[in-house]
């Protein structure tokens, strides 16, 4: 991946790797608040030009900080394009404090126990840094109000607000996009009903996993909605945000005008003490989930939901799903179902996709002009996507994608690194992504609420 930026702060330009003591402080400075999630360090994975390597870290001692530092040396030591951070590593219970007091940085990586990230958030802006915060950033109405206000804070202090949003960097969602916006193809997008919505997105994790080669141990407060948040507040603002760059793009999108949370579910995933001991390392279950204990060892983890609602008058529903462990040979995937009146678009990832995503399109009408469409399609978009095509598939249409688009969920962090430092560059955020962000999490914290009252 080429990183050609030429970065600034509002006020600062670097032209190397190598800066003078004067750019070296115009350089952004990144500082990592209480690291309890992987997705801290995957921010690290790749070196940016105009990003300081020395990494301010504040946190309480523990296993979530030991594995944060353990990740980022596994990035420094590989063999193949090391990285060279250096993590200068505050250790108290007053973390927080020392950090906005010091305040040995301008922009702050959040990714970890989402109970306090909301406040987190607020008061880093209060204090006038820039943050860059993995999702989710509000998991309760509560939550979502403050995000709100925190919003309107940033703006006045002329700092930026920004969540992680890999899933726009997937090759086949970037496809079922572009081709979603191709009226030889797809015709019109059908609105659709709750029942039959016109867009339906599902998304299956694991519990147990590898990330960057080694298994990923979580915190037991992974699994404590009071501090991760329900599945239907996590996971799930991927794909409401999906949903809405796919349709909208940068259309600005008003949450109370706009959008119709009509209803939402939510169930457990059943994890056996063994099963919970092997994710986490914990011989026994914490207090603060014994009430989701039954059986005396099966934990019912609040770990699915379900949302449906229309945005302006298209129908959406979008699910987040926990298992325990993937299949042989499979990992977490992705469905997605982008309904048109002349063919819909589907991307599949299971076993026949060798749990690889895959795009289909499936026409309503397979005939000789639909074909010529299609091919004739594919070879525009293939000046902006080299290498894709087209292959048939008994009566769908596979697009074919060559490796080198196939890069990755992890990689996908560093394309997030480099849109959120262009807006550093810019200055700003774009409105649409302001309000398009508070519209998101207006959906998922206002289906969390209707889905505890089922």
């Amino acid at each position: 991946m080429k990183y050609s930026y030429i970065l600034a702060l509002g006020l600062f330009t670097v032209a190397c790797n190598q800066p003078t003591a004067k750019e070296q402080t115009d350089m952004v400075q990144l500082i990592t608040l209480d690291p309890g999630h992987f997705h801290a360090a995957l921010v690290q994975k790749s070196m940016y030009p105009g990003i300081d390597s020395v990494v301010n870290v504040y946190a309480p001692d523990g296993a979530e900080l030991n594995a944060h530092l353990s990740l980022i040396d596994s990035y420094n030591a590989r063999p193949e394009n090391p990285t060279h951070w250096k993590e200068v590593v505050y250790k108290g219970p007053d973390f927080l404090e020392k950090m906005l007091a010091e305040k040995k940085g301008n922009v702050v990586i959040l990714a970890g126990n989402n109970k306090l990230k909301t406040a987190y958030i607020n008061k880093s802006i209060a204090a006038g840094l820039n943050v860059l915060g993995d999702k989710p950033m509000a998991i309760s109405e509560a939550d979502f109000q403050l995000l709100e206000q925190t919003f309107a804070d940033a703006e006045s202090k002329k700092v930026l607000l920004y969540d992680i949003m890999t899933e726009r960097s997937e090759i086949t969602n970037l496809l079922q996009k572009e081709l979603l916006h191709q009226p030889a193809v797809i015709g019109e997008l059908e609105k659709g009903t709750v029942d039959k919505p016109g867009i339906e997105i599902e998304s299956i994790h694991h519990f147990y996993k590898y990330v960057s080669g080694k298994i990923l141990r979580r915190p037991s407060w992974f699994f404590d909605p009071a501090q991760q948040g329900d599945a239907i507040v996590d996971v799930n603002t991927h794909l409401v945000d999906i949903v809405q760059w796919m349709v909208f793009d940068t259309t600005i999108i008003d949450y109370k005008k706009d959008i119709e949370v009509q209803q939402a579910e939510k169930w457990p995933t059943a994890l056996k003490q063994s099963e919970f001991t092997a994710i986490t390392g914990a011989e026994t279950i914490p207090d603060n989930l014994k009430p989701f204990v039954v059986k005396d060892s099966i934990i019912n983890v609040p770990a699915n939901g379900t949302i449906h609602y229309a945005i302006n008058g298209v129908n959406a529903k979008v699910t987040a799903l926990w298992n325990y462990q993937a299949p042989e040979g499979g990992g977490d995937s992705h469905y997605a179902m982008v309904r048109g009146t002349k063919a819909n678009l589907v991307i599949r990832q299971g076993k026949d996709e060798n749990w690889k995503p895959e795009l289909y399109v499936e026409p309503a009408v397979n005939d000789e002009q639909f074909a010529q469409d299609l091919q004739a399609t594919i070879q525009l978009l293939a000046k902006k996507y080299p290498g894709i095509g087209v292959e048939k598939k008994e009566n769908n249409w596979k697009i074919t994608i060559p490796d080198n688009l196939k890069t990755g969920h992890e990689a996908h962090f560093a394309d997030v690194m480099q849109r959120y430092l262009q807006f550093l560059k810019d200055g700003k955020v774009p409105e649409w992504e302001v309000r398009n962000m508070i519209a998101k999490y207006y959906v998922t914290t206002k289906g969390l609420a209707i889905a505890k009252q089922q």
